[in-house]
Parts: C-alpha cells; structure tokens; sequence
C-alpha cells in the first residue's frame, strides 16, 4: 500500500571528520583568502543548479601558536570560522527557501576560547578525536541524505576537496529535523479539534510530572487575528512517544500551524494552508541521534504524520491532485511506498486500557489511604510528595507509600514525587472520587428522612451510597430480597461478584441481618439483552 510522501522541513545536523585532520579548514581558510575574503560557484546536482558562497565570520577560538596540542603546524595569525551558504538558484527555486548553510570550525584536543571578560575556557571534543573539523548544517526543504552530498559538491566547487568530507566520524549527530504535508484549511478541522489526535495525544499519554508536558492552543496569529488551529502542538518525550508508537523511541513535537501571512493570502496561496508536521526534539530525551540514523529518523517522522492523518479520519494515501492535500513549492502531494507500513496510532484502545485500569482497581476496593492518596493526586494540579499526602490526611508516611505501591497502574513514582499516570486517568478518578463523595452525603439525607432514626449513619449511608453510584436497586417485600444490578456490560462495569460481596460488607457494616441478605436473589442484565438471576449466597 502507498501513502502521502512527506517533504522535508527544518534540519540541524552536527557532522564531525577527522580522517584529515585540520586539513580541510586550512583549505577553506585559504580560498577565503585567495578570494579577498569570499569566494562563490555552482555546480549540478541531479539536474540542478545549486549555488555556494565561502565566507567567514569571527571567532573566539584561542590560537594555539605555532603548533595544535597534537603538533600539527599552525600558520593562521587571526582565526576565522568558515562559512558555506549553498542554495539553489533563484529561477529554478522562486521561494528561495531550499537552502543551507554550514558552518565550519576547527577542533583539537585541548583548544580552548575566550569569553568575553577574557576567561580561556576549554571546549570539549569527542574522545580520540585529535584533531578535524566540525561543520554545524542548518538548513530546510532538502531531503536529509543530501546534505553530505552537497556539502561535498561545493567544496569540490569552490576548490577544496570533496573527499575531505567523505568519511562522517560515528558522533556526528542531529539536533533538529521536521517533515511535513499541507493540508487544505477545510479539511484540516479534524487534527486540531478538541477531541483530535493532538489534544488525544496530550491527554490520554501525559503525566502531570513524569517526562516533559506541553499542550499549545493558539487560534489566533500575531496580528490577533482569529483563525482556527493557527499554532497547536503536541510534544512527547520519548517514553510517551513509546506508549503511542511501540515501535519508536525518538521524542518528537507533531504540529498543526499556519504561515504567518495565512490570514491574508489568497485561498489559491498554498501559505494560506495549514501544515501537518512532526519534527524531532533533541532536549526531551538522554539519548542522542547519530548521522547514522537517517533512516530510522525518516521513518519515524513520516509514520507519525500518516497516524495522525489517519487518526483524523483524512486519507493518507489519496490519488494524486486530489484528497485534502494541497502542493506547494517543496511538498508534491505524491504517494509512495514506505520500507515500512506505518504504525497505526490507536488513541481509542489507549483510552480504553486506562479506562479499564481504573475501573479494575476502583472495583476490587480501595484502602482509606489508598482513596485519600488518589483524591489529591486527582486534584492537586501539581507536584505532590508522599509526605505531601500524608500530611494533609493526618497519615504515617510509609502507610502512604505502602499505598501508592499498591495502585502502581495508576500513579507514576519517582524523585520523590507522585502523579497520576494521566490526565484522562486523573479526570476518571476525579468523577468518581467525586461521585462516591456525593453519593454518601445523598444518602445521609436521604435515609434520615425515611428510615428510623438508629438506623441512620454514616454506615448506612455508605451502603446506599454504593448502590446509587453503580445503579443498584435493593428491594425487600417480606421476608424476600431482590438485588438488581440492571444492566452489567463487562467492559465497563465492575464485574457481579465485586458488586455483591462489596454490597455484603458494606451490609454487615451497617448492622443489617446477613441471613436476609444472603438469602437475597441477584439479578443483572447484559448489553445485548441476556440476563441471569440466582441466589446472593452463591457469590459469598
């Protein structure tokens, strides 16, 4: 199966070669100079012209004198640090934005720069470097792989070597990276609303304190004119990336945005068009994403975009001219076919494991601590310790961590701080903290009007509290009892023995005569309108 190709966006890579030593900065220092300063040339690529420019800017980096630490001759007086601007040529390119610059610097063990009250301060280079260069490549809308491969056709250009650029040293790595489709602004609706993949992947997947949470909702631009889904994003570390995409580990930024100028162009204006993009972000993680990951980088950036798509109902593989997509100078709208099928993001079935999970715990009974610890948690809105908790419920505080440990599916532990795995985890517990909480005082009142005046309590309360919150009707005419649970869907609800034996307890809490409740008829109907009915002391 095919689906949209995505373009390349932004780009910043870090590519290191040592294999030459400083040799290929002598060079380029030496064709700045033979050129008073700049020097520029075109050279062909795969049918296009491209533009190069050498040029220099100042540099702090300390001279090292005669020689470097490793004894390499050194003749530069004044260094300066090299820059090369390759662009395509503006008739071919009228955006003008397939571009890149790279900045070149020399490194060797034990160089050092100057700040600027005159401090020396060393800057570090990889172990067993020696000496090379590093060269920072800032660039957008060229596809990643090409970058090395240009970079050495405008050195060949401007008379230095390619081949000094041949061999990439194993950290080299990437600091930014984005690919993107563009959608029509009529169709788009669906990725940023408020029950969309984006605000789904925020709610459903973030901690209010494990990894890194941002939420962005702006619909209105710089001008202060409205314009929905004008800038909304999403950002998951990567253990959150990890919990929608199995398969991927890099974390990552998915976005939905507008061109500044949106409002005002023309609707035939491709900027008037939103983009749909996902890009890599280097700060939310420990790792680091080396040159040789290309690869892993692409797809993981291309199968983000096709899920979320997807997620929004759109068709991420339409025919060609047609489907929501809109072209524009670097985006095709054209369909191909992935090394690999992309992974389908399925925020339904996440929601709905949660949605389990604190069904599951909430049935099988929770501790007072237990209850009390999930209460702040769910409305704290903050950071919150064990010792937090235990303060403010008049708790021991290992009586609250042994608690905590026992609800781990629900709540995240760690640095001494707990939260709710998540906010829809968070919002679940809430309602029915929140529920149970009104349900007892309901009950209070209402048996205090209706019942005599020793049975009234909160024991009492507590039994009828149980029944209103999960619908249960407990009716006695005689010497018989009924204990209907109504309709019982297994997927939502706690299951029937939970329900009895809880009632039971709840019951004999409250000083009623268990033979009458154990001599009780059970009776529960499913979904799909089968039902049973059977004596209480079966499940006792």
């Amino acid at each position: 199966m095919k689906w949209i190709r995505t373009a390349p966006h932004e780009f910043d890579a870090n590519l290191l070669f040592n294999e030459d030593g400083l040799t290929p900065f002598f060079a380029l220092d030496r064709e700045r100079k033979s050129g008073g300063g700049s020097k520029t040339a075109e050279f062909e690529h795969s049918g296009q012209t491209w533009l190069a420019r050498l040029s220099y800017q100042d540099s702090n980096i300390v001279n090292p004198g005669d020689e470097t630490p490793q004894g390499t001759p050194f003749e530069i007086e004044e260094i300066k640090e090299m820059r090369i601007k390759v662009s395509r040529r503006r008739d071919e390119d009228g955006v003008g934005q397939q571009q890149f610059v790279a900045h070149v610097t020399p490194r060797w063990n034990g160089m050092e720069g100057e700040k600027q009250n005159g401090q020396h301060v060393e800057i570090p280079v990889p172990d067993g470097f020696h000496e090379g260069v590093n060269v920072r490549v800032q660039g957008a809308n060229i596809e990643f792989e090409r970058y090395l491969v240009l970079l050495q056709l405008a050195a060949d250009a401007l008379d230095v070597n390619a081949y000094y650029f041949d061999d990439v040293h194993p950290f080299s790595n990437i600091q930014d990276a984005e690919r993107y489709v563009r959608v029509h602004r009529d169709s788009s609706g669906p990725i940023h609303a408020r029950d969309g993949p984006l605000v789904g992947l925020a709610h459903v997947l973030e901690s209010d304190r494990d990894g890194y949470r941002k939420l962005v909702q702006n619909d209105a631009d710089e001008h202060g004119n409205k314009l929905p889904g004008y800038y909304h994003t999403v950002t998951l570390d990567a253990n959150r990336i990890g919990e929608a995409w199995p398969n991927h580990d890099l974390p990552k930024e998915v976005k939905h945005y507008y061109a500044r100028e949106a409002v005002q162009a023309d609707p035939d204006d491709p900027l008037a068009h939103p983009k749909l993009g996902a890009s890599y972000q280097v700060s939310r993680w420990d790792d680091t994403l080396r040159w040789s990951d290309l690869e892993r980088l692409n797809r993981e950036l291309e199968e983000t975009v096709h899920s979320v798509l997807e997620n929004a109902g759109l068709d991420s593989a339409p025919q060609r001219g047609g489907g929501a997509f809109v072209e524009d100078a670097y985006f095709k709208a054209d369909v191909h076919k992935p090394a690999t099928a992309p992974t389908t993001l399925d925020l339904a079935s996440i929601k709905q494991e949660q949605k389990s999970v604190v069904i599951e715990y909430l049935s099988d009974g929770l501790t007072d601590v237990q209850l009390e610890s999930l209460e702040t948690l769910a409305t704290d809105g903050g950071q919150v310790s064990p010792d937090d908790i235990a303060d403010e419920h008049g708790r021991h505080v290992g009586s609250v961590r042994r608690a905590l440990r026992g609800i781990e599916e629900l709540v995240d532990r760690g640095y001494g701080e707990v939260g709710l795995r998540s906010d829809y985890i968070g919002q679940m517990v809430y309602q029915a903290i929140a529920d149970a909480r009104d349900a007892v005082k309901n009950a209070a009142k209402t048996v205090a009007d209706t019942v005599e005046t020793d049975r009234v309590g909160e024991s009492w309360a507590k039994f009828q509290a149980f029944c209103d919150r999960y619908g249960i009707d407990f009716r006695r005419r005689g010497d018989d009892a009924t204990l209907d649970l109504g309709t019982n869907d297994p997927d939502d609800d706690p299951n029937v023995s939970f329900l009895v034996r809880r009632a039971y307890r709840l019951w004999q809490d409250a000083n009623q005569d268990p033979a009458r409740f154990r001599a009780a008829t059970v009776s529960y109907r499913r979904p799909h309108g089968t039902g049973s009915s059977y004596p209480a002391f079966r499940e006792l």
